[in-house]
């Protein structure tokens, strides 16, 4: 094999690594967590679900993430005494701290900017949900035909768990694949497939070179 084709086989070795890489995506969602505590933990249930109790603080953060383990955690330290201070305890309701994260310029769609981080103190009735506490501080509220949370207070303008590059989270989304769909981000790419044909044409030519080498000199 001379040294040529080595280099070359190398080469698309490495461009076949990088397909890999560059294959590894997320998805731009807002994620939901309950306190407990001082940690942040991932919810169990949806906001449509979920039916806090007075005096419990629940966060929300918008960024980009692979799964719940991967999920980015409200930022923070503020507390339910501290975010409902000027929330009285009133009759007949409940009082649930809210913290909405609304991610950073790098999470953030293309043309939009996230805005400041807030609290809020919602006060609602008993068997409120989250969702419910969520619509009373922080509409509008957009959700998908999933009922999976869209957009906090407007943000983002459009989309909803759009699939998108984890090494680039300003690119431009992609739908997820549909099972079937030939085009699945979760299969080989188009790449990886001629980076192996190449390999395998090269490995060819260096066996036949080979071989001819030998004939010549027998």
């Amino acid at each position: 094999m001379t040294r040529r084709v080595v280099l070359l086989l190398l080469a698309v070795f490495a461009l076949i690594g990088t397909a890999g890489q560059a294959q590894a995506a997320g998805y731009r969602y807002w994620s939901f967590w309950d306190r407990d505590g001082g940690t942040w933990v991932y919810a169990t249930q949806g906001p449509s679900l979920a039916r806090p109790s007075d005096g419990d603080v629940q966060g929300f953060r918008f960024a980009v993430s692979a799964d719940s383990q991967d999920a980015a955690r409200p930022r923070g330290t503020a507390d339910f005494a501290s975010i409902c201070a000027k929330t009285p305890a009133k009759e007949g309701t409940k009082r649930v701290a809210l913290v909405l994260d609304f991610g950073t310029a790098s999470d953030a769609p293309s043309g939009e900017t996230p805005p400041a981080a807030r609290t809020a103190c919602a006060q609602v009735s008993p068997d409120a949900t989250t969702a419910d506490a969520l619509a009373a501080v922080a509409d509008p509220l957009r959700y998908d035909n999933s009922a999976l949370l869209c957009a906090i207070a407007g943000y983002p303008k459009a989309g909803c768990g759009e699939q998108v590059a984890e090494q680039d989270p300003t690119a431009t989304p992609t739908r997820r694949p549909a099972a079937g769909d030939a085009n699945d981000d979760d299969g080989p790419s188009v790449g990886l497939y001629a980076g192996i044909a190449v390999v395998a044409a090269l490995a060819g030519a260096a066996t036949w070179q080979a071989r001819r080498r030998r004939n010549a000199t027998d």
